[in-house]
């Protein structure tokens, strides 16, 4: 423990709570800064064996002992920390005039038999108080807060006034005995007679000893069919379990309440639900109809999943929607630029190509993006992994961030020296960084401030279902922004895919998907505060690596294709034929002798001959029965050191993660480059 908060020593569990409670993020601050004053009235609650609590400051938080606890009820431990009023509420208006009369004048009081009502363990009850405040003074002389130590004697009270009426009803006894014995037998029986509850007397083997007339009219059974039988005879089986727990537990002399279902003579089912209380060796109880609550609450049900079921066809529709649209324009850009290229050269023109080609590059480059922004939505992206450090990539990143939103907003980074390793696609981090710089930009039209924040977080149990993240050690990367911000609709909505609140033109409403994505699939989460006019804040949850940070390598675009060896072959399998002849020709424009098939299984036959094969290039989607990554398995039985490429429009991360040197195995998402694809061929034939 901090020498500095030897004052919270001891205090048994509520000692323990505030040595373990993060105080930087309250009103009263780290215990580092706490005044003397405060320690002390603390360190003499916490040790006390009567009932107290310090109340600190204007508000008068509470910081109570372990006395306390009882008291409190349900609304501990939610209690410490925070203001009386807030917790006790309108028991709080009862006596909330002496404490502040105690603050404003320095003088202590001492009050007995002070009645307040209280709400505990969800009952209103009046309890009954002797209590006393007295004040504490800060170092200045002024009153800072009171110490409150209160003393129940409700059951004094209670018993004091039963003891009275007690005398007093003594008096009347012997003159109304007879009168009354006779009133209330009548009223007994006909409550009995005439409730619309079942009421019976159950002993604790659950035969059933005495029925109203209640159960003839809701089940339909007879006097003579119910008593003498076991209360199981009429229960539906599912529910037997739970019934004979509960006359067991009225064995054992508890208060009980359950809910089951009984069978009707006619063979329907009835929901009721019971309390029961024992009494000597039997259990009275009292059962209530059920059925119309039950029967509402599984309508409501239905109508739930049905409006979730239309709000996922809404979405799914809202994202083919915007799917087409986005493809319909780059299929138009690329269709063009070839009708286009086709008749230049027709015309004798094949110098004014290349402006068409370009731009069927370009749209195939869009085309890709769009893609990959699709599956990091659908967390179907292929990502290469590695252990980066946060600080070098955002350091990195700062210059190019600062010229893309522009000199009149400003840009800051801070957080922790050391920040924890992530392990992820360090692109699709830097990628995600910049979406998230660009939102923060076009929500500050006129100007403003980007805080970028890096921060080691514990996510504690208490935080993990808010969170949606298991606990754990996670790297926080946090963007902050000084915009206009979202109304309350706008950030239920910004995940969406194609959602966007930009005008035409101006975003696709896929960057923040794209995000969510990433992070789900790097096994974090993104979380999205914001309030209009005061800005957003998006934060970045990535579980900790324990791991060091590698270095990004990267490869010249200019390094010259791979020139084959003599005789060097590859087998090439893959369903779609435009794809397998683009793939081939650049393997034997590189000199390489090539062997295609369509479909696995006529790849297997090959690779089970004894043709020299010196790569496999395969997709992972095949038809036919067996995939690429079957394939491949199978091939290296027979040619267990066979280098394989997967070409690939997504797949599964389980396969990235047994793609490297060592197994002789890579990975190249499709679109690629023609110089992506020599480079991996040249990397994985230079290294067998």
């Amino acid at each position: 423990m901090n020498s500095e908060h030897l004052f919270l020593a001891g205090g048994g569990e509520m000692g323990g709570r505030m040595r373990e409670r993060d105080w930087s993020t309250t009103p009263l601050g780290s215990p580092d800064t706490w005044p003397q004053s405060l320690r002390s009235a603390v360190s003499i609650c916490l040790n006390s064996p009567v009932l107290g609590t310090v109340l600190w400051g204007p508000d008068l938080c509470m910081l109570y002992n372990d006395t306390y606890i009882p008291s409190m009820a349900e609304r501990h431990p939610d209690a410490l920390g925070r203001p009386v009023a807030e917790v006790w509420k309108e028991t709080w208006d009862a006596v909330a005039p002496m404490f502040h009369h105690a603050m404003a004048t320095g003088e202590g009081f001492a009050e007995e038999r002070i009645e307040l009502p209280m709400v505990r363990r969800g009952q209103l009850e009046m309890t009954y108080w002797n209590i006393t405040a007295s004040p504490i003074r800060g170092e200045d002389g002024s009153v800072v807060g009171l110490f409150n130590q209160g003393f129940e004697i409700t059951s004094q009270i209670v018993a004091e006034r039963e003891r009275a009426s007690a005398q007093q009803q003594l008096q009347q006894l012997n003159e109304r005995l007879a009168t009354e014995v006779t009133v209330r037998t009548e009223e007994r029986d006909l409550m009995w007679d005439t409730a619309p509850d079942l009421m019976g007397i159950i002993d604790f083997d659950g035969i059933l000893k005495r029925v109203n007339p209640a159960w003839g009219k809701l089940l339909g059974y007879s006097e003579e069919e119910l008593v003498g039988h076991h209360v199981n005879e009429f229960v539906v089986s599912d529910d037997h379990s739970a019934t004979v727990n509960a006359y067991e537990q009225a064995a054992r002399g508890e208060q009980l309440q359950v809910t089951n279902r009984y069978r009707h003579k006619d063979g329907s089912v009835r929901w009721l639900s019971w309390t029961a209380a024992p009494a000597g060796n039997l259990t009275y109880a009292t059962g209530r109809d059920i059925t119309c609550e039950k029967e509402r609450e599984a309508e409501l049900a239905k109508a739930q999943a049905q409006l979730r079921q239309s709000q996922k066809m809404e979405a799914v529709g809202q994202l083919t929607g915007g799917l087409a649209h986005d493809f319909n324009n780059l299929l138009m850009a690329i269709s063009a630029s070839l009708d286009l290229i086709r008749l230049r050269i027709d015309q004798g023109r094949p110098r004014d190509t290349g402006k068409y080609i370009d731009a069927a590059q370009g749209a195939s480059k869009r085309a890709a993006s769009l893609t990959h922004r699709l599956l990091a939505f659908s967390r179907r992206q292929t990502l290469a992994p590695r252990p980066v450090d946060a600080n070098e990539l955002i350091e990195g990143m700062l210059d190019m961030i600062r010229r893309t939103v522009g000199p009149e907003i400003s840009v800051e980074c801070s957080g922790d020296a050391e920040p924890w390793i992530a392990l992820v696609d360090a692109s699709q981090l830097e990628n995600a960084l910049l979406n998230l710089c660009i939102n923060s930009r076009d929500a500050m039209p006129n100007g403003g401030d980007i805080h970028i924040e890096i921060h080691n977080r514990y996510v504690t149990p208490e935080e993990s279902r808010p969170h949606d993240l298991p606990v754990g050690e996670y790297l926080r990367l946090r963007v902050s922004d000084t915009g206009t911000g979202m109304p309350p609709d706008v950030i239920a909505r910004a995940f969406d895919p194609f959602f966007t609140t930009k005008p035409i033109g101006m975003g696709t409403g896929l960057g923040l998907s794209m995000i969510y994505g990433f992070a789900k699939q790097s096994g974090g989460q993104v979380r999205l505060t914001s309030a209009v006019d005061q800005g957003t804040q998006v934060s970045i949850y990535l579980p900790r690596h324990q791991g060091v940070a590698k270095s990004k390598r990267t490869e010249s675009s200019r390094s010259l294709l791979p020139i084959a060896n003599a005789d060097e072959t590859v087998l090439v399998v893959d369903d779609d034929p435009t794809v397998r002849m683009l793939v081939i020709d650049v393997l034997e424009d590189l000199g390489y002798r090539v062997i295609q098939v369509a479909n696995g299984l006529a790849g297997l036959e090959v690779l089970h001959s004894d043709v020299r094969i010196d790569l496999m290039i395969t997709d992972v989607g095949l038809p036919g029965g067996m995939n690429g990554r079957q394939l491949a398995d199978a091939g290296r039985v027979k040619r267990p050191h066979l280098p394989v490429l997967f070409i690939t429009g997504y797949a599964e991360q389980a396969l990235f993660n047994i793609a490297n040197a060592e197994t002789g195995m890579a990975v190249l998402t499709k679109p690629f480059a023609v110089s992506s694809l020599a480079a991996r061929i040249r990397q994985l034939l230079r290294t067998e």
